[in-house]
């Protein structure tokens, strides 16, 4: 009886425990069921802000020569081959070039993939045509992927679409991974079974028998810890994700969420992204090895690594493409050939993401001020900028062949000199090209945004902006003598100029083109202190300045940017406007969110910043700056001004053409003193930088309150245009000289050569 009532009351008990867990299996299998569904479906990824430079516009009689079209499509990852047969290839012979292009989605169309032949001449592109030979009138390159703006996670992807997948790709995987992987229900017995006897064998787990939808769980909802609980977790999720997905949903999530690699932080994830990050080119464009390389990653991106270990990575991809060649996937021919080839990975692991960490900074930072971080990191935006990677490339190229040839001439003492730059297009505040540091990819400090530097005599513009604002001209007659200024606190303030002499009377165009010191200290000091920060407020300038007479040697700090923002306004006639980076932000779809749209304001009137202008171009001419024609054509017709601070701690050079505006920034980030000025140092990369870029010469057109007179160099007075050493200049109509200065008219000269050529000019 009692044993009875053992069994039964053991048999009640075990019912329960059964009943329990399996209310408890079916509520884990609904939370399951539910939390696939609910990734599955939902927003899969945060997909990183991708960031383009601008597209480049081809057009018969555009600038643009055969090397500067090669740097573009080296940006862009273009094979250079013999014969242009796919997207993404080109060649070049003679004059010519003949590209294929891999087409892109704009939000104002589709720009088709085609095949193209150019031709050059001159430095210009002369036409373009078809393969057929039709004329093409204009066209668009695709833009360069500059970066991204990752989320919290570091992971980095971009995302394909299953149709957009290489087959070769899909079979390879299947082959290498899952053969089964259209017959199974999630999970492969057979593969278990082979991998259990594995583990038992080895003595500890080495081996998982997933398919392609186990690795799919792991990687997408589980850890890729090797534990049992893991394992078996996986078999109940594989089997849920199977019953409400279909075989091409699966197989399309897999390829854009397998880890396929590690660059320091960021984390590799996709075959998309594992194309650009091995290969600097699109998915759709590589080759069977390259698949076959990829595929074999899978097992393990770390243990394969191409870079690191390319034999076992070639050894695991031959593996991959013998696989291929059993399944039919690949002909004889075309294995004995893939298997042979090298692995072609790039040596920079980043080719185009990372490139322009200066640049794309800018970006990050304009970004913030209108869209939150998760957005930036997470909703796939789509930002175009205005980054221009030719010009970023000859920037790049001057400001380091700079300080290269500065740190041979000077030793020891320049082993760590850094520099800086910032290009904009002067007419539009565009930034074209941004660099950091002498190491152009390296993504930490920022020395052309956050680098506070004294800037020297480049304030100088800004005083004597101010003095023509407040009634001087420019034959107005300034003194350059020594003087001492008590200050509050008792210290004395003593300006030297640069030559550690004094000048005496000068005038105002001249203290200007020669960076006197003395005289501009004295002319800010009767300014007032207050009106020459009212000026650089009203050049762009946002930053607070303390009203101490240093700051009119350029004593406080500006960054390389700031800078930039200054001379831009001087650049174009007096009218402020936003540097802008940003051109158009679009959603993932591609549907524009927001443009940035070209905006601008006057603040300083046309004849004041005309008188500016003049001077900023005499330096140029025959000032600290006048070095420059030995290297550009006089036609050109440049306007800037060198500056160097206290000490020669800095060097810099700010200047524009018609169609370029470039600031540079020499020095080192200990401070100390450098054996150049801002005429010997900064200049160099800024010179160099405009010989290669393809200029506009500088026009400023005079307003109709300008006129030009004769002017006497000695006196400032008023001459006649053949007086000896005259030199016209520019003056706002009711403020200029009114006396005559004598030159020639006296008995002791013949007044008949002055009297023939003034005759010549009223009768022409």
């Amino acid at each position: 009886m009692n044993s009875i009532r053992l069994r039964r009351r053991f048999s009640g008990f075990a019912t329960k425990l059964f009943l329990s867990l399996l209310l408890i299996g079916a509520l884990g299998l609904l939370y399951l069921d539910n939390h696939i569904r609910e990734q599955f479906e939902g927003k899969r990824w945060a997909v990183p802000a991708k960031v383009y430079a601008r597209p480049l516009e081809l057009y018969a009689g555009s600038p643009l020569t055969l090397e500067e079209l090669r740097i573009e499509l080296q940006g862009l990852g273009y094979q250079f081959v013999r014969k242009v047969t796919l997207p993404g290839q080109a060649t070049f012979f003679n004059a010519k070039a003949i590209i294929h292009t891999r087409g892109f989605e704009f939000t104002d169309g589709l720009e088709s993939s085609q095949r193209l032949i150019l031709d050059f001449s001159n430095g210009f592109l002369n036409n373009i045509s078809s393969a057929q030979g039709q004329a093409i009138p204009l066209l668009r390159l695709e833009p360069v992927l500059i970066g991204g703006i990752y989320p919290l996670n570091n992971e980095d992807r971009d995302l394909i679409q299953l149709k957009d997948a290489p087959d070769a790709l899909i079979q390879a995987l299947i082959a290498i991974e899952d053969r089964g992987f259209y017959q199974h229900h999630g999970i492969s017995l057979r593969g278990i079974s082979r991998a259990m006897v594995a583990n038992v064998k080895a003595g500890r787990f080495i081996q998982g028998g997933s398919t392609l939808t186990q690795q799919l769980i792991k990687n997408f909802y589980l850890s890729s810890e090797r534990t049992l609980a893991r394992k078996l977790l996986e078999i109940p999720m594989a089997l849920l994700l199977e019953l409400h997905y279909s075989k091409d949903e699966i197989l399309e999530a897999y390829l854009n969420e397998v880890y396929v690699g590690q660059e320091g932080a960021r984390a590799i994830h996709g075959f998309g992204l594992a194309a650009q990050y091995y290969f600097a080119q699109p998915l759709q464009e590589l080759k069977p090895d390259q698949l076959g390389l990829l595929a074999g990653l899978v097992k393990g991106p770390s243990y394969y690594e191409p870079r690191r270990h390319p034999q076992r990575a070639e050894g695991r991809r031959n593996l991959v493409l013998k696989v291929m060649h059993e399944q039919g996937v690949l002909e004889e021919t075309d294995y004995n050939k893939a298997r042979t080839r090298p692995l072609g990975v790039v040596k920079q692991a980043s080719l185009l993401k990372g490139a322009y960490p200066a640049y794309l900074d800018l970006v990050k930072r304009q970004l913030r001020q209108d869209y939150p971080d998760d957005a930036l990191s997470s909703e796939g935006l789509r930002v175009f900028t205005n980054l221009n990677p030719i010009a970023q490339n000859k920037a790049e190229a001057a400001l380091t062949k700079t300080i290269s040839s500065l740190e041979k001439r000077h030793g020891e003492q320049l082993a760590e000199l850094q520099g800086s730059m910032v290009v904009t297009n002067p007419q539009t505040g565009e930034v074209i090209a941004v660099i950091g540091g002498r190491e152009t990819r390296y993504q930490g400090f920022n020395r052309a945004l956050d680098t506070l530097r004294p800037i020297g005599s480049l304030i100088k513009p800004a005083v004597y902006l101010t003095a023509v604002e407040q009634g001087y001209h420019l034959a107005s007659i300034l003194d350059d003598s020594p003087f001492k200024l008590t200050m509050p606190n008792g210290q004395i303030w003593q300006p030297e100029n640069f030559d550690h002499q004094s000048h005496e009377h000068v005038k105002l165009h001249q203290a200007m083109a020669r960076s006197y010191n003395l005289s501009t200290a004295r002319l800010g000091m009767d300014l007032g202190l207050d009106n020459v920060i009212d000026t650089l407020h009203r050049l762009g300038v946002v930053r607070e300045f303390n009203a101490y007479p240093s700051l009119l040697l350029g004593a406080q700090g500006l960054s390389p940017l700031e800078v930039a923002k200054m001379y831009q306004t001087m650049a174009s006639n007096g009218f402020q406007m936003p540097l802008r980076a940003i051109r158009q932000v679009t959603d993932s779809t591609g549907q524009e969110l927001s443009r940035y749209p070209f905006e601008l304001e006057q603040t300083i009137d046309n004849d004041s910043m005309h008188l500016l202008q003049y001077m900023l171009q005499e330096t140029t001419r025959t000032g600290t700056a006048r070095s420059i024609y030995n290297h550009l054509p006089a036609a050109i017709n440049v306007a800037g001004k060198t500056g160097t601070s206290d000490l020669q701690r800095d060097s810099w050079f700010a200047g524009f053409a018609g169609n370029r505006l470039a600031v540079v920034w020499l020095g080192l980030d200990n401070n100390d003193p450098v054996p150049f000025t801002g005429s010997s140092g900064a200049l160099r990369a800024w010179t160099d930088y405009m010989v290669h870029e393809t200029l506009d010469p500088f026009i400023a057109p005079a307003p109709e309150e300008i006129e030009y007179l004769w002017i006497d160099q000695e006196t400032g007075l008023l001459a006649d245009a053949q007086c000896p050493g005259a030199q016209q200049l520019p003056f706002i109509i009711g403020n200029s000289p009114t006396e005559q200065a004598n030159c020639g008219f006296s008995l002791g000269n013949d007044p008949l050569p002055i009297l023939d050529n003034w005759m010549k000019r009223w009768f022409q």
